[in-house]
């Protein structure tokens, strides 16, 4: 019988509501205001907010914050629209902010 992998997975620093999984991380190389951001393909119980224009680092990006469903913490972004072709490959990606996520199953 073989045995079970239990997905590694990351959840609101604040409430513990499940957020993203591990493999679901495309880079641990981001910046945020606050400090370190992983840029993640997909999240789960969030809700996101209005989308506007930013200006960022890597220029111009129409981005809507993400919230935690459970406690309303705001987490990260979501890239919408990137306007810059070299940074098209963000666009239906997720921000969250390494200080903001907990490890959960590891």
């Amino acid at each position: 019988m073989a045995d079970s992998v239990t997905p590694r997975l990351y959840s609101c620093y604040k409430c513990h509501n499940l957020i993203s999984r591990h493999d679901d991380i495309v880079s641990k190389d981001f910046q945020a205001i606050n400090g370190r951001a992983f840029l993640f393909s997909h999240t789960m119980n969030v809700v996101l907010g209005p989308q506007q224009d930013r200006r960022l680092i890597t220029g111009l990006h129409t981005v809507s914050d993400v919230h935690c469903r459970d406690c309303g913490e705001v987490l990260g972004w979501k890239y919408e629209r990137a306007y810059e072709e070299s940074q098209k490959y963000k666009e239906g990606k997720f921000i969250l902010e390494k200080f903001k996520i907990v490890k959960d199953n590891w």
